[in-house]
C-alpha cells in the first residue's frame, strides 16, 4: 500500500473513532438518517440483521441515557463495521428512480 493510502486509512480510522458511535456499539449504517428510502431498505433487511440492528440501537439509547459507553473491548472496530444496509438501499433507490422515469412517460 502506498504511503498516501496508509495515511488516508489512518485518518479514516481516527475519524471513525472520533465520531463516537462505535463506543456505544453502533455500526455506521445504524446512524444513517432515516428518510423514505432508508426506511424501505431497513424494512427489507433479513430478520436476523434487523434484530441485530435494533439490539444495537436500543443498547446505545440505554447507554446514552445513562451517560455511559461500552468497555473498550466491546466497541465496534473500524475493520468489523460492515455496510449491511448498502445493497438494500441501492436497490430501493434504483427502483424509485425507475418508477420516476416511468411516471415521466
Amino acid at each position: 500500500m502506498l504511503a498516501g493510502g496508509r495515511l488516508l486509512l489512518g485518518f479514516r480510522k481516527w475519524y471513525y473513532n472520533a465520531c463516537g458511535f462505535n463506543k456505544l456499539g453502533l455500526m455506521r449504517d445504524d446512524t444513517i438518517y432515516e428518510d423514505h428510502d432508508v426506511k424501505e431498505a431497513i424494512h427489507r433487511l433479513p430478520e436476523r440483521v434487523y434484530n441485530d440492528r435494533m439490539f444495537r440501537i436500543k443498547r446505545a439509547l440505554d447507554l446514552s441515557m445513562k451517560q455511559q459507553i461500552l468497555p473498550k473491548n466491546q466497541w465496534t472496530k473500524f475493520e468489523e463495521d460492515v455496510h449491511y444496509l448498502d445493497p438494500y438501499l441501492k436497490e430501493v433507490i434504483r427502483e424509485r428512480k425507475e418508477r420516476e422515469e416511468w411516471q415521466k412517460k
